[in-house]
């Protein structure tokens, strides 16, 4: 029993010390900042679960986090690095945007939220799932580096938003320093969980998301195909699994992740898509991935943490007058010391083998 609940922790290890370790300097730097850390700390908590609206605010940071976190997760199971979730999240909320408000316009009439909103959703998991498939096409088919080309479409991607903003889908009744579309439908909106609170159906829509990630990787026949893909090509192609197939498809549906929590923020929250409201979820995915290993579990727990922190620290700042801008430091550091994990090992002398994941073959070619 012993043996079995150090295998089930240890995983946990590395991840736990490395968020210790950035504390600890973010401590050192509130200091150096003339602050107490004790006190900063305790805002912050105070900020992200000090009440029921806290925790609320909490939870619907972590929304877009989770499936967002998940998005790169699943690439890295295949042995991809997609670098593209920003872009990929910016494109499902534009079509979530259109959904809910044109959409019902092109038809003719009003549509049922019991259509709509699901519509909304799938629409921008079919847009972000559809720009994701470019990189795994160009890898698949002429051997292009996915992290290459996930960044140059980030650049594609939110520009050709920002013009769509700017242009065509702009709000007529908006100022010229306001980059927006009009408001979505009623019926296109993802309600309240709870009445009152901003926290809404999304959060377990999300939970949904990685309980089924997980299962897909583990139960299904794709799964294995997903993971012995990423961690040997070639013995992917003697058991019979189509690889190129296998990156179309994980980078198709880690697109879809990405848009999904694009159309959840503007269906419950936002109610339109505005220039800039993502606030780099995108990007955030990458440390939330790799701080859960990317497992399915791991991911939701980290983007838990990324979330308390970013809900938190405006409480933290009011309270102490410590900048902001620390909880990005301390981001920053726990994403180096995860990914420097050897460095972590020999701080607090911890043995054992590296984990098995191949995160990123791609890498190699």
């Amino acid at each position: 029993m012993r043996q079995k609940l150090i295998r089930l922790l240890e995983p946990l290890l590395l991840p736990a010390l490395s968020v210790f370790t950035a504390m600890v300097l973010g401590g050192v730097l509130i200091v150096l900042a003339g602050g107490n850390p004790l006190e900063a700390y305790a805002g912050l908590l105070e900020g992200a679960f000090g009440s029921p609206r806290a925790v609320s605010e909490t939870l619907v940071w972590a929304t877009p986090y989770i499936l967002a976190g998940l998005s790169v997760s699943l690439a890295f199971r295949g042995g991809l690095f997609n670098i593209g979730a920003e872009g990929q999240l910016a494109l499902g909320a534009l079509s979530a945007a259109w959904a809910g408000h044109w959409l019902p316009r092109l038809v003719g009439g009003g549509l049922p939220a019991a259509l709509h909103v699901p519509l909304t959703l799938l629409l921008g998991a079919l847009a972000g799932g559809l720009w994701a498939a470019v990189p795994g096409w160009i890898k698949a088919r002429a051997g292009g580096h996915e992290v290459i080309s996930t960044i140059m479409l980030n650049y594609v991607a939110l520009n050709a938003v920002s013009f769509l903003l700017n242009g065509p889908m702009k709000d007529p009744a908006a100022s010229n320093v306001l980059s927006r579309t009009p408001l979505i439908d009623e019926s296109a909106r993802v309600p309240e969980l709870v009445e009152g609170y901003r926290l809404h159906w999304g959060f377990p829509l999300a939970l949904l998301a990685a309980a089924l990630v997980g299962w897909v990787l583990r139960r299904t026949a794709f799964g294995f195909e997903i993971r012995t893909a990423g961690q040997s090509p070639d013995a992917a192609r003697y058991a019979g699994v189509r690889v190129g197939r296998t990156v179309i498809v994980t980078m198709a549906l880690s697109g879809a992740l990405a848009g999904v929590a694009g159309a959840i923020e503007v269906s419950a929250l936002h109610h339109r898509h505005e220039l800039g409201f993502s606030q780099g979820y995108g990007f955030d995915a990458i440390a939330i991935a790799l701080l859960g290993k990317a497992h399915p579990g791991g991911t939701v727990l980290a983007a838990l943490l990324f979330s308390a922190m970013r809900s938190g620290a405006t409480r933290m700042q009011y309270l102490t007058q410590i900048p902001i801008d620390v909880i990005s430091v301390i981001q920053a550091l726990i994403l180096l010391f995860v990914a420097a994990d050897t460095l972590v090992r020999r701080i607090y002398r911890v043995r054992g083998e590296r984990e098995r994941l191949v995160l990123t073959r791609g890498w190699g070619g």
